[in-house]
């Protein structure tokens, strides 16, 4: 595993921190989201996104359906990445952001790492 960048956007309070790895196994993703978790213990969600080969798959973490792990996943398969890993911790600002504003906002995060890369 090798992290190879790292954003961060604020929207109405809320701070999203974004992560971008080179993955090259399954394994690895596991331990990345276990360091995140201990790191940010008091965050609200940690989510993510990641292809590997045709291993694909996104995870909302309570976030409403297709507003978190999607737009990750949509700007992963967009630039064509492979062997990527996209995480996206959040800590809730107090002020409910609506899905569109939400979805916007994880996909600005991700879009942010991958074209500083």
């Amino acid at each position: 595993m090798k992290k190879l960048n790292e954003s961060y956007v604020e929207e109405k309070k809320s701070k999203f921190y974004g992560y971008l790895y080179f993955i090259e196994s399954l394994d690895e993703i596991n331990s990345i989201l276990d360091m995140l978790r201990v790191e940010h213990k008091k965050c609200k969600h940690i989510v993510y996104a990641y292809k590997i080969g045709n291993y694909v798959k996104k995870y909302e973490d309570k976030e409403p359906s297709n507003s978190a792990g999607k737009p990750i996943l949509d700007v992963i398969e967009q630039k064509k990445l492979d062997n990527v890993l996209i995480i996206v911790v959040r800590y809730f600002g107090g002020t409910l952001l609506g899905r569109g504003l939400l979805t916007r906002t994880y996909r600005k995060c991700t879009s942010l790492l991958v074209e500083q890369k």
